[in-house]
């Protein structure tokens, strides 16, 4: 079994590079989108995962997966830079409904992907 501090670094490694490819095909806008679509995306594949970890593959592969992979994918510090940015720039709604799209939708995502692998994986 390998190393669970490697297991984080490689992961951390594809997850890093999985969210700058989405930031680079999704483009630069007025609204952080790239940041909300992989944190819901991140948040769906953490449920779906943490799933799968659970009922089927044990919890040996959860420092590359979860930690490493998502932990490098998903992007709360971005989120949090992205929102503060909207605020300084006056947009108080937009920052608010960005607060809001991401952590409702992203909560709904993780539970989502729970329902999903419990579904698939139990």
């Amino acid at each position: 079994m390998m190393n669970p501090f490697l297991q984080v670094a490689i992961g951390g490694a594809f997850g890093s590079f999985a969210r700058y490819s989405v930031g680079r095909l999704v483009g630069a806008s007025g609204f952080p989108v790239a940041t909300l679509i992989v944190n819901v995306a991140g948040s769906f594949a953490m449920g779906l995962l943490a799933a799968a970890l659970a009922h089927r593959w044990g919890n040996a592969y959860a420092p590359l997966l979860l930690t490493g992979v998502l932990g490098g994918f998903t992007t709360f510090s971005a989120f949090s830079l992205d929102t503060l940015t909207l605020w300084e720039q006056g947009q108080a709604v937009a920052a608010a409904g960005y607060v809001a799209a991401s952590v409702g939708l992203s909560l709904a995502a993780v539970v989502g992907g729970l329902a999903l692998g419990r579904g698939i994986f139990a």
